[in-house]
Order: structure tokens, then sequence, then C-alpha cells
């Protein structure tokens, strides 16, 4: 390391401007010099500067840094499930876009809990609950199991998986209506009146979506797990955080957005947007900011209907951003004029997968997930006042 740096190298290490810089030195935590080359300017002894550095760096706030890190901040708790590097989903190593080649939903969940060799089967599959749609039904029939399976705290790892693989089957069962045998992705297709090709797209869009690290319904699935609840308690936890606007409901803004740009053009539904400073649902990612692999894999493997893929032409264009997960899932069930709802349904499906993955690791943890609080509220009275 040199001995001495310029003002803004000095500036940058320590993120401050040059005032307190200047204040520094006056101080005596900065050691400065006369710049050899000219006098008007200075140097600032290099070592001074790297321990001021990392001082404030020690300093800061452990309830910022907590605060920082519910969105979109750095990693909070381990997991060896689901990563995303250098732009890339992979599911235990995996490339999750490699995987949707040759792999169906079923094969991925058992990947994703970590486990080998042949297939699980739950317990006697029970007909559905009732509802009206295939949203209403994975709600009742989650919370009718919720009400009366045991806790998993304390069970034996195959029993869990079990457990796991029941419960992916009972979600297929209540998104189709009826209760079915083979692949999920067939069963769906099925129930949608899909052909080969259709089902195919239905188990590629199953695969991308069955894990995203620690996203907002699988952070609530852990906190559920982590107090021993029973895996289908903590999937109804994950389906409750998944139906918000912001995450699995997502696709109904696409929805209102493509609708926009049919009524108006493209062009103007996109301009209108930009001078509201409105967000544009369906792209951009903050952990892909050179564009979401999902959406990419899945957009390859059809033909975007033209309304669709003339948004997505003036969207980047004037904006650069790459479609995301949420637009390729409205593009798809347009493509394969799917019910209302079939991209919740698919994300529903296909991200119980990695649900039940993080709940069981959550549980070997044997850890409760109890973050504190920063109170901001009105101070209350001293003891005694």
């Amino acid at each position: 390391m040199a001995e001495w740096i310029d003002t803004e190298q000095a500036m940058a290490a320590l993120g401050v401007r040059a005032q307190t810089l200047y204040a520094y030195v006056s101080r005596g935590r900065v050691g400065a010099a006369a710049h050899p080359d000219d006098p008007r300017r200075s140097l600032y002894r290099a070592s001074d500067v790297a321990a001021l550095a990392a001082k404030k760096a020690r300093g800061r706030r452990a309830a910022d840094v907590a605060a920082e890190a519910i969105a979109w901040g750095e990693p909070v708790l381990p997991s060896a499930i689901t990563t995303i590097i250098e732009g890339r989903l992979y599911y235990r190593g995996q490339d999750a876009v490699d995987l949707t080649r040759m792999h169906g939903l079923e094969q991925v969940a058992r990947l994703l809990r970590g486990g080998h060799g042949a297939p699980l089967t739950g317990p006697e599959p029970k007909k559905p609950k009732k509802g009206e749609t295939p949203r209403a039904r994975l709600f009742s029939t989650l919370a009718a199991r919720a009400g009366i399976d045991p806790p998993a705290r304390g069970r034996a790892p195959l029993a869990l998986a079990m457990e796991a693989a029941g419960l992916l089957e009972a979600a297929a069962d209540a998104v189709a209506g009826s209760i079915g045998a083979g692949p999920i992705h067939q069963r769906l297709a099925e129930a949608w009146g899909l052909d080969a090709s259709g089902a195919d797209l239905v188990r590629r869009a199953l695969v991308l979506l069955a894990d995203h690290e620690l996203n907002a319904s699988t952070f609530a699935v852990r906190v559920a797990a982590s107090t021993g609840s029973s895996l289908a308690a903590a999937s109804l936890a994950g389906l409750a955080a998944l139906a918000g606007p912001l995450h699995g409901g997502m696709a109904a803004r696409v929805e209102m957005f493509v609708d926009e740009a049919e009524r108006r053009g493209p062009v103007r539904a996109v301009a209108e947007r930009l001078a509201q400073g409105s967000a544009m649902p369906g792209f951009g990612h903050p952990l892909y900011p050179d564009g979401d692999p999902r959406a990419a894999a899945l957009l390859d493997a059809f033909e975007v209907p033209p309304p669709l893929e003339a948004l997505r032409r003036e969207t980047e264009a004037a904006t650069g951003l790459a479609p995301n997960i949420d637009f390729a899932l409205v593009a798809l069930a347009r493509t394969l004029a799917l019910p209302a709802d079939a991209p919740f349904s698919l994300f529903a499906v296909g991200r119980m997968a990695g649900w039940h993955a993080h709940a069981i690791e959550q549980l070997q943890t044997g850890r409760l997930i109890r973050p504190r609080a920063r109170y901001v509220g009105q101070r209350p009275n001293a003891p005694g006042a």
C-alpha cells in the first residue's frame, strides 16, 4: 500500500466530503503533507485513513445493518438450498435453467430437500377442499391440513420428506380440482386442456419457480417452521405471503400493464408510466441487473404473443429493463389460453417445493427465528416519573 494518497482517494475510502476530511486532519486523526508537485494540494497518510475507515465500519450500528438486510440486503441466515451467483440461479449447485431440460417438479423438489433415490409418495390423497377458484382451494386445503397435522419438530427426516411429497401432490390436486395421477405438470395440463407441448411448458415453468433463495414467502415459511409447526402450517404461511401483489400476485399488475399497452399502444403506455414515475410491472429484478434468467429461459421456449412482444421491446428500449418471471408467466398464460389466475397457481405449486426444503432445513437448525424490533415510537415515561 502506498504511504500517501490524494484527496479523492481519502474521501472515497472514508465515504466523506472534503470538509469532513479536513476536520479529521485538524483534529490530528489523519496525517497530511503538501503534494510535492503542487503545494496547493495535500496528500494524506494512507495508514491513518485505513485505520479510521476500519473504525467507522466497526462502529456501524448493528440495528442499522439488520434493517438494511431485511430489504434486498446482505444474507441473514445460512442455507445450502439455493443461491444466485453472477446472474444465474442454482438449486443445490445445479443451474435451474439446465434442470428444465429434463426434470419435472417432483425430481427438483427431491433435489431441493437434499434427497436422492426413488421418489417418495405421501399418504393416500384426499379429495381437494371445495372452492370456486384454484387459489381458494389451495388455501382451504392447506388450512385443513394445518389444523390436524402434527408439529414437525422432532420428527424423522424421512417422515417429513414423505409428508412434503404428499403436500405437493395435494397442492396440485387443489389447483386441478380433482385427484390425479402422474407427473404434476401433466395433471395440470390435463385440467387446463393442454396438449403435450403445452404440458412441457408448464413443466419448465414449475421447475423455474421451485425456489428463489430467501424471498418473502420462503422467509415466512422458515419463521413458521422455526416454531416447530407442521409443514402444512408453514406452507400456509408461505401461501399467505405469496398472495400479496408485490410477490406472487404481481401477475395481476402485469396483466393491467399489458391491457394498457393493448388499449393505448405500447409506446404511450410506457411513456405515461415513465412520466408518472410508476413502475414497469414485469420488468427488472434487483437480484438480476442483467436480466432474469428464469424469464429468458421460459420466453425462449415459446412464441410470445405480438402485443406482449411489442410491450417487451418498448419497455426494454425505454428503460433498459429486461422481462422478469412475472412477465414470462403472463405471456405463457396468454399463449396457452390458461384460466384466470393461472400464473399464481403455477407460482404456488412450483414454489411449494422450495418451501418444504427450507422448512425442513430450518427445523434441522433447532433455532427459533425471533428478530428484535427497533422501537421508534413515543418514548415511555421513565420509571417513577
